[in-house]
């Protein structure tokens, strides 16, 4: 993910209030300057970062946060509220008909990956909302565009529509609609031409193309690692189209991130899919506060839970996961919990949705992340059962049995025990603000 280091210098500044039985106004003014150093420093837009913290202080004041009860969880709970007000707490599904033809429009600049975003929102379309799904290759500039999403199409196993370039787009979307309409297809998603830069010929295309086709969507495909860029591109093209959502690509990537946090405040335009990996699948509806709890260092349970119940029996998922919640896990469950990451895709990114694991993921960027998690699981392996029910009953002499018999030191051994005393304590802690986390504990 794009935060990691916003992520860092937010985490470290609340960590100097959490847990503390009051704060002054000095301790809170300190860590609102830091939090604000940390927004800019991530190229978020000035004016957004006022208003944020703005609205943290007078939220600060109106829950009389010094004087209560637990003013650190308090202020993080406040925090983490206008972080997903700031990326926009509104409804960022797709608007489907429910009978006939929807129609999305997919637009963007050349280099920002739109071709392959309807594939995966295809992709997506298809496989969890059981839609008939037709794509259609509208972009006549792009020569290659046509054909790539010929391939994606085939692999993805999603009709195309084609048709010769030379007819122009208005004219291929026109008649690929009517071959929608006439196939019984749910949802067409329509290809358009981008440039290398916005210029008045692509705009007036793209103003053509809506008034002919009236989408009930128009997605604009902006590139993560441009970062404040993300904003004057959203406003150019919502001021002409009225563009209803945002897809993020290379939302994976090394950005700072401050686009994202930015863009909705300034344009009003929600995010509505990051793309987070050059494979088809790799594509997630945007949730804000699940992005809000990455940002803040809690994980993304249940995104986790999520790709894990496409991957294992649905019963058990939840089982586990009501454990996980509930801070009551054992050594047992976090084994297949991590056995569970090797099916489920790349394991650095999914460790840091697990509350607690982010030291452990980063270990896993800078190193063989499939030899650290055998090392793990060689671990947890080597425990006795009691052990692994209840790591607190060990001491020295069962940390030299445990790392010899896995191969280990008992520098890793003690890691790994560290660790997941913070997942647990973590866990612990989100429980106890359900009320700030709408949607993670039901």
């Amino acid at each position: 993910m794009g935060f990691d280091t916003l992520q860092d210098k937010l985490v470290h500044s609340l960590r100097k209030v959490q847990g503390k039985s009051q704060l002054s106004e000095k301790n809170m003014d300190d860590t609102l300057k830091e939090i604000r150093v940390a927004l800019l420093e991530a190229d978020v837009n000035y004016g957004v970062v006022k208003d944020f913290l703005n609205r943290i202080k007078e939220e600060s004041i109106g829950q009389n946060v010094l004087n209560s009860v637990d003013p650190g969880q308090l202020l993080i709970k406040i925090v983490h509220d206008e972080l997903v007000k700031l990326l926009g707490s509104d409804d960022t599904e797709l608007k489907l008909k429910d009978n006939g033809l929807s129609v999305i429009m997919v637009v963007g600049l050349q280099g920002t990956g739109k071709t392959t975003q309807i594939a995966k929102i295809a992709k997506l379309l298809k496989e969890k909302r059981n839609k008939k799904v037709l794509m259609i290759a509208g972009d006549t500039i792009r020569m290659a565009a046509v054909d790539q999403l010929v391939t994606l199409g085939r692999e993805i196993g999603v009709e195309v529509y084609r048709d010769d370039i030379s007819k122009g787009t208005i004219k291929i979307v026109k008649d690929g609609l009517q071959y929608a309409k006439d196939g019984g297809f749910d949802v067409a998603l329509v290809d358009t031409a981008g440039r290398l830069h916005i210029d008045e010929e692509l705009m007036k295309e793209l103003s053509d193309l809506k008034a002919l086709i009236k989408p009930d969507e128009i997605l604009l495909t902006v590139d993560a690692l441009t970062g404040q860029d993300i904003v004057n591109v959203a406003k150019s093209f919502n001021d002409l189209l009225s563009v209803s959502g945002l897809i993020v690509t290379k939302f994976d990537g090394d950005s700072k991130g401050g686009g994202v946090l930015s863009v909705k405040a300034i344009t009003s335009v929600p995010i509505k899919f990051t793309g987070v990996g050059e494979k088809v699948d790799d594509i997630e509806v945007f949730h804000p506060d699940r992005l809000a709890q990455r940002i803040l260092g809690m994980g993304d349970v249940v995104t986790f839970v999520e790709k894990a119940q496409e991957q294992f029996d649905e019963k058990e998922a939840e089982r586990s996961a009501k454990r996980f919640m509930s801070g009551k896990f054992t050594m047992d469950d976090l084994l297949k919990q991590l056995e569970a990451t090797q099916k489920m895709g790349p394991i650095a990114s999914l460790m840091k949705m697990i509350p607690g694991m982010g030291e452990m993921a980063k270990q896993m960027e800078n190193t063989d992340a499939d030899k650290q998690l055998i090392k793990v699981k060689a671990i947890i392996q080597s425990m006795t059962k009691e052990e692994r029910e209840d790591p607190s009953i060990m001491r020295n002499s069962h940390k030299r049995r445990i790392a010899s018999g896995s191969g280990t030191s008992i520098n890793d051994v003690n890691r790994l025990l560290n660790q997941y005393e913070r997942m647990k304590k973590m866990m612990k802690q989100m429980s106890s603000l359900r009320g700030g986390f709408p949607g993670l504990f039901g």
